[in-house]
């Protein structure tokens, strides 16, 4: 069976989502495939007996995310279906979280720094890399750039901030991606998060294309003005296609890449993330969302949120909801073992934070083998070259082009992919 196709783009998270919307804008004719069964990709929410599980992402900055906030506004979704959470972070330390963690009140009470650190800490957010160009700020691994300051800067904010959220180890990882973001992000108790679930901004833009998911792509094959796209016993024929899958996975799918392709592909490794979702019959009390625990606290647990208090629609009336995410060190072990083992080995370490997860009534456990790119030095070294190379039927979208971990990225990509494709291959019909 074979179907002729414009554009194909392959992975319904918000960059290839973003890609679509982009190229369908500009009159081209896109279909998008995804494997798996709803839209979202790293930003998919399950929803089970009331509970909105956010499986990848769990909030959007008010500030820094201008293409977010202007393709929202052309979706029709406004600000009062994103929320501010209006709730601060914290760092665990010494026995219990202090709160005020990437936030201003943070050099004021701490937020888990000494002193010094503190001080330090206003020498760190002088550092601003470009957002979009990360590459240009040589500044090194997260501990390399860390090891200038006060032994706290790396063990009570770097480390766990970057294992919490990306599920980065510091020694591997950039820092300017990290403090790109930063910068673009502002203080937490700024962001909001989407009121009916992370998915939210997938599923609005997923609503006017065509998509069909369930559809596992096993192959992209340029040919000689168009490519195929290999799917089990299936071949469908498209002018071009946009490949919006994490690196590793663009890398297998991608066959015959150009060399400049692969070795970007093959330096831009991907972090795990394991998460485990407790449904709770009463709501935990917290001042703050989310707890970071550093490794020099734990070495299993890296972040704990209270879902109930980023957001009341998270659980039902009364009832809370607590994610659970594996340090780094652990989550690798974590990916192949059954959902009642990594219950065991989250909440076995996660009690002495949070002693209410033991009246779960449920748990649901997540996982991204491809969560993040890891943004190491290679990777940063080779995207400058990347993002500079000719335009090809084989387009790439998702935040790893850019190495900074976020869905503003995404879109981004998504946006600059669309724009690469139509440099070559205009509209051949009306806008739509």
């Amino acid at each position: 069976m074979s179907a002729e196709e414009d554009v194909v783009v392959i992975g319904a998270g918000v960059a290839g989502l973003a890609a679509a919307h982009a190229l369908r804008l500009a009159g081209r004719s896109v279909r998008v495939l995804e494997a798996a069964d709803a839209v979202g990709g790293r930003m998919r929410t399950l929803r089970t007996g009331g509970f909105l599980v956010d499986t990848g992402a769990e909030q959007v900055p008010e500030r820094g995310y201008p293409a977010t906030w202007e393709l929202l506004g052309q979706l029709g979704v406004d600000r009062a279906a994103v929320p501010r959470i209006g709730r601060h972070l914290a760092v665990w330390r010494g026995g219990r979280a202090r709160p005020g963690l990437a936030h201003p009140r943070g050099l004021l009470t701490g937020a888990g720094l000494s002193p010094r650190a503190r001080l330090d800490l206003l020498r760190v957010l002088r550092v601003r890399p470009h957002f979009d160009h990360p590459e240009r700020a040589v500044l090194g691994t997260v501990a390399e750039f860390a090891g200038a300051f006060h032994p706290d800067v790396l063990d009570y904010l770097c480390q766990p901030v970057v294992s919490g959220f990306f599920g980065w180890r510091p020694e591997r990882s950039a820092a300017a991606p990290l403090l790109a973001l930063l910068a673009a992000a502002g203080p937490a108790n700024t962001w909001r998060t989407y009121r009916d679930g992370m998915d939210t901004f997938a599923r609005a833009l997923a609503a006017s294309l065509d998509v069909t998911t369930g559809v596992r792509v096993d192959g992209v094959v340029p040919e000689s003005g168009s490519v195929v796209v290999l799917c089990g016993d299936d071949r469908i024929r498209a002018r071009q296609v946009v490949l919006a899958v994490p690196a590793p996975v663009a890398r297998v799918l991608h066959l015959d890449a150009p060399a400049q392709d692969a070795e970007f592909l093959a330096a831009t490794t991907f972090t795990p993330v394991v998460k485990a979702h407790f449904m709770l019959p009463t709501r935990p009390a917290s001042r703050s969302y989310a707890i970071v625990v550093p490794d020099a606290e734990d070495r299993v647990v890296s972040t704990l949120i209270l879902d109930h208090v980023k957001h009341p629609g998270r659980a039902p009336a009364g009832r809370g909801l607590v994610t659970v995410m594996a340090n780094p060190a652990v989550a690798p072990g974590l990916l192949d073992a059954t959902d009642a083992e990594v219950t065991a080995v989250l909440s076995g370490a996660a009690l002495r934070f949070l002693p209410a997860l033991r009246t779960a009534t449920g748990v649901l456990v997540t996982r991204f083998r491809d969560a993040l790119p890891e943004a190491t030095p290679r990777a940063l070294a080779l995207r400058a070259a990347f993002s500079t190379r000719p335009v090809t039927p084989v387009e790439y979208a998702g935040d790893w082009t850019g190495l900074v971990p976020c869905s503003e990225a995404a879109v981004r990509s998504g946006q600059r992919a669309a724009a690469r494709l139509l440099s070559t291959h205009p509209a051949r019909r009306e806008p739509v």
